[in-house]
């Protein structure tokens, strides 16, 4: 399932998660983030198939403006991975299935 995250729900959403998580920060307008918007909702589908332990989500930089400022996104699309409240993976541009999968599942291992 893919999640809409917002300046308003961040917090509860992914900060506060008890899973990781894979925000894919972008815009309407951007061309790679159109190229790259099918292959994260695909995994977000595979992976609530799967129940995997991940949430995935999108967020719009043109409608929230504050929570891209906090972890200075420069380029979209940004696709970062949270675990326990902190940026644990960062990635810039065009990604792979994939790159995006290790990402995330690097995030869910401990320590």
């Amino acid at each position: 399932m893919l999640h809409t995250f917002d300046d308003a729900n961040f917090k509860k959403e992914v900060l506060d998660s008890k899973v990781p998580v894979l925000v894919d920060f972008w815009a309407p307008w951007c061309g790679p983030c159109k190229k790259m918007g099918p292959v994260v909702d695909a995994l977000a589908e595979e992976l609530a198939k799967a129940k995997e332990p991940f949430k995935i989500g999108k967020m719009n930089v043109d409608e929230n403006s504050t929570t891209p400022g906090l972890y200075n996104i420069m380029s979209i699309p940004t696709l970062m991975v949270f675990r326990g409240g902190e940026p644990v993976d960062q990635l810039v541009g065009l990604q792979g299935r994939e790159r995006l999968l290790e990402a995330l599942k690097g995030a869910g291992k401990e320590d």
